[in-house]
């Protein structure tokens, strides 16, 4: 190809992945990189590395200069954040700015990647789709808020403007490289190394990272613009993951099932230690309201639209585990 494919986010577990995905389609890649970046996802793909801030319009520019593609993939996923409007910056802020530089600059078509956190939730627990109602003020927790707000003006630049993006909703990837790790790969790491003592009533849709990235891919071959398409996987409660999870590292898994009520003080305690001192809380308030539903989806749209297929969720456990084994963050032996 002829012109550069632009790919924010690109050294994170997603961005790489997708990263990944597009160089085995033979796009000539360029990665918008921050000065701090840690290159280690990236450092076996070939690519421009342009340094830029998402928040700096002048930077934005030079980076959409010729290129033919955008796949905006960066995002701050965090499930709590000291400084809300940072994140709010981040998440909102930054994308507009990237979709009016890359519109400006005649990019062909944009791939931005949002999240189910942005779509609605079934009140019966079934699964939810890209129709589902989403009501804004019953949103939980800022990540959820900022990716709501983020796609909400993605499609008001696209209705307003006409600009040529197409939107992919993830659900929970999982899978190798997952170098923070994500709040996801976190939960994953303390089961497998003993140390998820309980857990609640909930449930996730887990697909394997790969998949997503391939689902990106299909979004910018096939997708119709302006349109929103779930990359999911399988649903799975949180019980029957970790036992999953349990049973490929032979481990215990968390036998006891608690209330949000009763961990609600440990969550109040954790954030306020995290205020404090400088650690990530394994709990929050915002974690627990946000597992009253259980976040169930279908991909059924992707499927029918773009081709997408995801392996099973039992596959992308395993090759989560394999690789944080590798890297030894977790401690147990592999089987």
């Amino acid at each position: 190809m002829g012109h550069s494919t632009l790919i924010t986010g690109a050294t994170g577990f997603v961005g790489s992945a997708v990263a990944r995905a597009l160089h085995k389609r033979g796009h000539q890649l360029r990665f918008l990189v921050r000065h701090e970046s840690d290159l280690r996802n990236i450092a076996d793909i070939e690519g421009e590395r342009v340094e830029g801030d998402l928040l700096d319009f002048e930077s934005l520019t030079k980076a959409v200069q010729g290129c033919r593609y955008v796949f905006h993939v960066a995002a701050d996923y965090r499930l709590w954040v000291p400084d809300p409007a940072r994140m709010m910056r981040a998440n909102v802020i930054a994308t507009i700015k990237l979709m009016k530089a890359a519109h400006h600059a005649g990019v062909e078509r944009i791939v931005y990647c949002s999240s189910v956190a942005a779509l609605g939730l079934k009140e019966d627990g079934s699964s939810a789709d890209e129709t589902t109602p989403v009501c804004p003020e019953k949103i939980v927790g800022v990540y959820k808020q900022s990716k709501y707000r983020a796609e909400q003006a993605v499609l008001s630049l696209y209705r307003e403007t006409k600009l040529p993006v197409v939107i992919v909703n993830p659900s929970t990837p999982i899978g190798p490289r997952d170098i923070k790790p994500t709040p996801t790969g976190r939960m994953i790491v303390d089961c497998a190394n003993g140390k998820m003592p309980a857990y609640v009533d909930t449930g996730l849709n887990i697909v394997h990272v790969d998949d997503v990235a391939e689902g990106h891919c299909l979004a910018l071959e096939r997708g119709r613009l302006g349109e929103k398409y779930i990359l999911g996987g399988e649903n799975y409660t949180l019980k029957e993951l970790f036992n999953l999870i349990a049973g490929m590292v032979d481990v215990r898994p968390p036998l006891m099932e608690v209330s949000q009520k009763t961990v609600w003080p440990i969550a109040v305690i954790s954030e306020w230690i995290a205020r404090i001192a400088p650690i990530e809380p394994r709990v929050t308030r915002e974690m627990l309201l946000m597992s009253r539903k259980k976040m169930f989806f279908s991909s059924h749209k992707a499927e029918h639209d773009l081709g997408y297929s995801a392996r099973s969720a039992s596959l992308a456990v395993a090759d989560a585990i394999e690789w944080f084994c590798t890297h030894g963050m977790v401690k147990k032996k592999w089987r």
